[in-house]
């Protein structure tokens, strides 16, 4: 009398075996369609990003000042031309030797 070969795994480790092998499957097909998802395009831009407000009205300031100093300068030269370059210093010092 000869038996049936015997199955090496039981029924049971057979269908998990099966089902892992389906769902490895299944994986790889996905990874093999999987499409690139890298995202090319440039970042979004904000305007108030660009536009720095606060930057120019502190250049504004700073031009402001400029022009200012400026108009100072240019009246303190006007009046040393009008006078001739004279000092207009109160200061009366007389220089005395000491030979002690």
């Amino acid at each position: 009398m000869s038996r049936a070969p015997q199955m090496i795994t039981p029924w049971a480790n057979r269908d998990l075996q099966r089902a892992w092998e389906k769902t490895y499957q299944d994986h790889r097909k996905k990874v093999q369609n999987a499409q690139p998802l890298v995202d090319t395009h440039p970042p979004k831009t904000f305007s108030h990003l660009h536009l720095k407000l606060k930057k120019l009205k502190m250049e504004e300031e700073r031009l402001s000042i400029i022009d200012r100093d400026n108009c100072l300068l240019l009246q303190r030269v006007a009046s040393v031309m009008r006078t001739r370059g004279q000092t207009d210093s109160g200061n009366n010092f007389t220089h005395r030797s000491h030979i002690s």
